[in-house]
């Protein structure tokens, strides 16, 4: 059998293919732009499952009003380093950008700034927001939870009650920023769907069958009672996993105050808490980024158990990843390629040429 190559494909075209798409479909110019912007980050960065792989969930959604066509939020509280933002529907990978902006501005005042944006649509990989903090040499905090989705088991059950929750941070260093991407289950949905359109099994239990087993067979995912996603740590010390997902939710559904307890159901738009640290209000900025880049310097430092696959800090892979696709070309697996010709059709968007 013949095995298909990858293609690649120079990266702001396809930055400009996807914000074209986007604006034909309704959105303003500077909402498609970052729109297009983020998902093509992710793509960058290696996180496939949320990238322009999602292009087509995000057009759909602005036919059918799901998520809002112009780039207007509202501030509905503030005081002077925290305010609650209701997106209204917009993108988060438009609204998230605006949040960081006012929580670095809150930052530089006040030491910290803190944004709760409530109805925030995709928000894709948290990943890709962290440096416009760290680039200001602020550290960064973000949580993503969505009150309309359960997809967690709280450890011990073999229901859903939580969302996956994704949880982020970026510190500077003085060198390579540190950028930390984890969801707070054993694995996100994402991958478990690719696993399934792979027909292959996840390398690790992490889903629960509704008999209460843990599994690594993705295909229960769609069984008639689906498994549920297990809790960050599985079988053994899912507790903790659990416990960062309740916390988690308490700092984006509660204090948002659009949760659980609301009489909304099917509430799939994301709630997200951002908060960024000044480092200079607690002493030298520099000496900061000295701290910072001994931990890194350690950690590289320590004995590796496989020589050869030595220690890599959080964000290393993803931005040696960006690095090489933005000199070769953004990788695209033929599959993808094929999904992504479906919506160049049905968009009446040719996709770019591809790179020899």
């Amino acid at each position: 059998m013949t095995v298909q190559k990858n293609i690649q494909v120079e990266a702001n075209s396809m930055r400009q293919w996807a914000q074209a798409c986007l604006e034909k479909a309704g959105a303003e110019p500077k909402l498609a732009q970052a729109m297009a912007e983020k998902l093509l980050a992710a793509d960058l960065m290696g996180f496939r499952t949320h990238g322009l792989m999602r292009l087509r969930y995000n057009l759909n959604c602005l036919a059918d009003g799901s998520s809002r066509r112009t780039g207007q939020y509202h501030v509905l509280k503030q005081r002077a380093a925290v305010q609650l933002w209701d997106a209204d529907l917009v993108s988060g990978l438009y609204v998230v950008p605006e949040a960081i902006t006012a929580a670095i501005a809150m930052a530089k005042e006040c030491g910290t700034g803190t944004v709760v944006i409530k109805r925030a649509q995709h928000v894709a990989a948290l990943a890709v927001y962290l440096e416009q903090a760290t680039r200001a040499g602020m550290l960064i905090q973000i949580m993503c939870a969505t009150p309309g989705q359960q997809a967690v088991a709280p450890y011990g059950a073999k229901s859903a009650w939580f969302s996956p929750n994704p949880f982020a941070i970026g510190a500077p260093t003085q060198q390579l920023p540190i950028l930390l991407d984890i969801s707070l289950s054993m694995t996100a949905a994402g991958k478990v769907r690719k696993a399934i359109a792979e027909q292959k099994p996840l390398p690790y239990p992490a889903l629960i069958t509704a008999a209460g087993d843990y599994t690594s067979d993705a295909t229960t995912f769609l069984a008639d009672p689906a498994s549920v996603l297990a809790p960050l740590g599985g079988e053994d010390l899912g507790y903790k996993g659990s416990g960062l997902c309740l916390f988690s939710e308490l700092w984006t559904l509660a204090l948002s105050q659009l949760g659980r307890h609301q009489e909304q159901p099917g509430l799939d738009a994301n709630t997200v808490w951002i908060q960024v640290v000044d480092p200079s209000a607690f002493g030298d900025a520099d000496a900061f980024k000295a701290q910072a880049q001994a931990l890194v310097d350690g950690m590289h430092q320590a004995t590796p158990i496989d020589a050869n696959k030595p220690v890599r800090i959080p964000g290393e892979g993803a931005l040696t990843t960006r690095e090489r696709q933005l000199q070769s070309g953004v990788d695209y697996t033929p599959e993808l390629w094929r999904q992504l010709k479906k919506v160049a059709d049905s968009m009446q968007q040719p996709l770019p040429d591809v790179l020899d």
